[in-house]
């Protein structure tokens, strides 16, 4: 069973940390097709959000295919999105955990890994330059874009 945490420091509104949290689990081989995610009773209970909020986030992850309601039952989860190189016991996964506990000995804090980290993923995946001429320019990412204010951050808590 996934537990939900929230940041509410973070700027990325609650129900997409909530979306975002599972997709993550659904990567990573923490939630399986089949498995239920906790009740909106359940998880307002752990973290003390409107139960509103969570039926948004469940409803965003039923669009995207990958849990589905069932009536009377729960919301389960209907497709995974993990890959046998990001598994629990892979080599990737491994190298990760090795290379997160030098940067910590290296004094680095959480803010600091997950800043060196997202560099070497943008400059991983840089999107090649636009055509000259007027444009919107490059997208944010989904989570990016909607960081919003601490206030509006209330009405979905």
């Amino acid at each position: 069973m996934i537990a939900f945490r929230i940041d509410r420091r973070s700027g990325v509104a609650t129900y997409l940390q909530l979306v975002h949290q599972v997709r993550q689990a659904l990567r990573l081989g923490a939630l399986e097709p089949g498995d239920r995610l906790p009740t909106a009773r359940e998880v307002v209970a752990a973290v003390a959000i409107n139960p509103n909020t969570v039926l948004r986030a469940y409803r965003e992850l039923e669009r995207e295919g990958l849990v589905e309601p069932r009536p009377g039952q729960g919301t389960f989860v209907q497709r995974s999105l993990s890959r046998a190189a990001a598994g629990a016991d892979s080599p990737l996964r491994a190298e990760a955990v090795v290379w997160v506990a030098r940067a910590r000995a290296a004094g680095l804090e959480r803010e600091d890994i997950e800043a060196l980290t997202e560099a070497a993923l943008d400059a991983t995946f840089a999107v090649a330059p636009a055509a000259p001429g007027p444009g919107p320019g490059p997208t944010p990412s989904p989570e990016r874009a909607t960081r919003r204010s601490p206030q509006s951050m209330e009405e979905d808590t």
